[in-house]
């Protein structure tokens, strides 16, 4: 086992000559709150977290509602400002030390496919209104020409340019926020539960959408998802989250065959498999401890089936337990 400190998280650096586009070191993200009794506190969604993603993988983001997965998404893309001490570096360039002209520039390189394709779309502006804005907003000529060849490359004729959102069913409107995250030529687009609103029936018709839109533009996504079916069908490695820290992170196979941390043990094991019907189903008990006030040691120990008495006490450090692949669990390093 080596030990990596978490700005050392190597999962897919230079080891192996491939170039990152996105390299993330001690990356935190704090609110500050009011309880209902008027006391003020941090509520700390994402906590020194760190990770590199390569030109062109699919890296994904797992994990329960409310463990820091779309904030950290958004932070990375510069909607939430990091706190102090956090590095996130694009193409080599910290993006927390960009001026205002270079955060408008990296905002064409780095875009975002929301969760909701009707609430991220305006409904009083017409399709073609729509794609076009991001071309007036940066003084970019022959929009209109680049809106119908976008409209082609998701699979949506250009009689829709004239239709209002309402006016359109929720995977056409997807394919609608699909084609405005593409429309500067981004290289990173982080698709934050991109498919979680759609019908079933509809998911499986833009996740291939996607992998298509990846080979032919050459694009790297951050895929935040919950659903651990969808990220083992389209990852090339995941990173699971639980309360604001990564816990464990690998490859795709290595995750699903050589699992490592209880936590996503008992992630895996609720998703259903009919090949596996007396598959052990882990059932976490307990609710999951406010990111205002997370548990000593190991924040995971609270509901954890395996938990020892050091993780009540004691952090886990993030360490290599196989090659590539990385885990935070005090038993790893019995």
């Amino acid at each position: 086992m080596v030990q990596n400190n978490s700005n050392n998280i190597a999962a897919g650096s230079s080891s192996n000559g491939t170039e990152n586009i996105l390299e993330v070191s001690h990356l935190k993200k704090t609110f500050h709150i009011k309880s209902p009794d008027g006391k003020k506190g941090l509520l700390r969604a994402v906590d020194d977290v760190s990770f590199t993603i390569k030109k062109g993988e699919t890296f994904s983001l797992v994990g329960e509602s409310g463990c820091g997965k779309s904030t950290l998404g958004r932070t990375l893309l510069g909607l939430y400002t990091p706190d102090q001490g956090s590095e996130i570096l694009f193409n080599g360039e910290d993006i927390t030390k960009f001026s205002k002209s270079k955060r408008k520039n990296f905002a064409k390189k780095a875009q975002l496919i929301f969760q909701d394709p009707s609430a991220c779309l305006n409904t009083r502006r017409t399709i073609k209104q729509i794609l076009l804005e991001p071309f007036k907003i940066h003084k970019i000529q022959n929009g209109e020409a680049k809106i119908k060849e976008l409209m082609d490359m998701v699979g949506l004729a250009n009689r829709f340019l004239d239709r209002f959102p309402h006016e359109m069913s929720g995977g056409q409107k997807q394919r609608v926020g699909i084609a405005r995250a593409l429309a500067l030529d981004p290289e990173l687009i982080v698709c934050d539960e991109p498919v979680s609103a759609l019908d079933v029936s509809i998911q499986a018709q833009v996740i291939n959408l996607l992998e298509d839109l990846q080979k032919q533009l050459n694009l790297t996504y951050l895929f935040i998802s919950h659903d651990l079916s969808v990220v083992h069908h389209i990852s090339d490695r995941v990173a699971v989250m639980y309360l604001g820290k990564i816990v464990e992170l690998s490859t795709r196979d290595q995750l699903y065959e050589k699992t490592q941390h209880p936590y996503t043990k008992s992630l895996l094991s609720s998703v259903p498999d009919i090949t596996d019907e007396h598959r052990e189903k882990i059932i976490l008990t307990g609710d999951v401890p406010s990111p205002s006030n997370p548990p000593a040691g190991c924040r995971f120990h609270t509901r954890c089936p395996v938990a020892m008495d050091i993780c009540k006490t004691q952090e886990p450090n993030f360490i290599e337990t196989d090659s590539k692949h990385f885990a935070a669990c005090h038993l790893q390093t019995k």
